[in-house]
């Protein structure tokens, strides 16, 4: 594929995309799980499924380990797997009294850090005979968590978001509150470790730093995002997912509008906007070189059940796209 080239992988899931994760060692391989109960591996580049595990209700969260040799995933079934790609044997590491709706691994710990829907985020160690080591509660169910270097950001229900050393878990570093009025639909860590950003049901995406001086402090902001104006009407959009490039550090957000935007959050300007994919996108990610950028596209009910009987509402696709100069900053360009 060529810059701005697309292909659409072959073998599908029978239902929603729910996560989209890259190897941190294969630039070409992705990990994908989904509301149909399974997590696929594919091989971007031959355009083929690699191993399909499976689970016994939605995946929610996944990740690999670092020499990406085993999967991590967790989900409604409320248990964490470990998987070995080439046996397909897997191990319960953990679970929760609830789903698991998120799953990362920390290279500076090498554990495993599950959040969950029933108000707690918990460490794992998968080297151990016992694999969960410690659970610590929260103030409201677990959605969204992210993690750059040691810092761990956990974002709640109640616009809560708690911030941790992940080297030290006893007491949150910070405790604040979402600067958006409505819920958190997304999360993602710059890679420059300064902060992270924020998306909402309600078409909105606000950027915030760590360092609570008032001079950095003052740089947060919020923008909309993800709205249509049809027939004079307003349509406000739900902002689904949200990545960082890992070189550029420009940020992609997706919504279920069925629309992909590149962003340069310090000139606050929008970079690129790809066109408009047949249903909502659910994920994206960039790979671990930012060459490529991962698209999940499948219906997310924000129409209710009378969307859900249009034609296009059972297609489900997994787009990737070679990524050029659009995730450039123009400063840079």
């Amino acid at each position: 594929m060529g810059e701005g080239k697309e292909i659409e992988l072959e073998t599908v899931p029978a239902d929603g995309i729910a996560c989209l994760v890259w190897s941190p060692v294969h630039e070409d391989h992705l990990l994908v799980g989904s509301w149909d109960s399974s997590i696929r591996l594919y091989d971007a580049q031959a355009n083929q499924q690699r191993a399909k595990f499976d689970h016994k209700a939605a995946v929610l969260g996944a990740c690999f380990s670092p020499k990406a040799d085993q999967v991590f995933s967790g989900g409604l079934d409320t248990w964490l797997r470990m998987w070995d790609i080439q046996s397909g044997e897997f191990r319960v590491l953990g679970m929760h009294s609830r789903p698991i709706s998120s799953v990362l691994y920390s290279t500076e710990t090498n554990t495993i850090v599950t959040g969950s829907w029933d108000s707690t985020v918990a460490i794992h160690d998968p080297r151990a005979q016992e694999a969960k080591v410690a659970s610590y509660n929260q103030p409201e169910r677990v959605y969204h968590m992210d993690a750059v270097g040691h810092t761990l950001v956990v974002a709640m229900g109640g616009r809560q978001i708690s911030v941790y050393d992940i080297r030290n878990m006893g007491k949150p570093t910070q405790e604040r509150e979402s600067s958006l009025r409505f819920m958190t639909r997304a999360l993602a860590c710059m890679p420059s470790g300064e902060g992270f950003a924020l998306a909402s049901i309600e078409g909105r995406v606000a950027v915030e730093y760590f360092d609570m001086s008032p001079a950095i402090q003052a740089k947060k902001y919020a923008f909309k995002c993800h709205r249509q104006t049809v027939d004079g009407m307003d349509h406000v959009w739900p902002v689904n997912a949200l990545a960082f490039h890992p070189v550029h550090h420009t940020l992609a957000s997706c919504g279920s509008d069925g629309i992909v935007a590149i962003w340069d959050h310090t000139t606050k300007k929008r970079l690129r906007q790809f066109p408009s994919y047949h249903s909502a996108v659910n994920a994206v990610a960039f790979n671990k070189t930012g060459s490529k950028l991962a698209i999940g596209v499948s219906y997310g009910w924000d129409k209710g059940q009378e969307g859900a009987r249009q034609p296009e509402s059972s297609r489900v696709s997994i787009y990737v796209r070679e990524i050029g100069k659009e995730v450039v900053p123009k400063s840079k360009a």
